[in-house]
């Protein structure tokens, strides 16, 4: 993947991490992803009084994707922490999707077969994984 496509994504996951509403965990996340056409898609973590009923920033940035006719996804890039001054990140661990982000990403894989994930906490320091090492085994009709 190109690494302009990479620090784009990481910017945008960045921006849209600043939108996060998380009064209970106090863990502001951002997920922004690519599509085969270029577009980019963004979510933040938005929680609820009734746990459950929130949503992780990954799946609202590709429910917007799909919501907009998107059926395929590239890649994506998500950073996330404490409620910390955004420099501060590189104290904290990775953010890494859950397992319910994962499974939803791999209805939508892209004609090569694999989504590039993007793990980072700037855009100098970052990990990339393929969707099928972070999910080996997904559940597919």
């Amino acid at each position: 993947m190109n690494k302009n496509v990479i620090e784009l994504l990481i910017t945008e996951a960045a921006k849209a991490r600043k939108m996060a509403y998380a009064p209970y965990s106090n863990y502001l996340v951002g997920a922004a992803l690519v599509v085969p056409s270029g577009n980019i898609y963004t979510g933040c973590n938005i929680e609820n009084a009734s746990y459950g009923l929130s949503i992780c920033a990954e799946r609202a940035a590709v429910f917007k994707a799909v919501s907009e006719g998107q059926r395929h996804i590239d890649a994506i890039a998500i950073i996330g922490g404490p409620l910390v001054e955004e420099s501060m990140l590189e104290d904290y661990d990775y953010a890494y999707p859950c397992g319910a982000c994962r499974q939803v990403l791999s209805e939508f894989l892209p004609a090569s077969g694999d989504i590039d994930v993007i793990v980072a906490k700037s855009i100098e320091d970052y990990k990339m994984f393929k969707l099928s090492e972070l999910l080996p085994n997904s559940f597919n009709l």
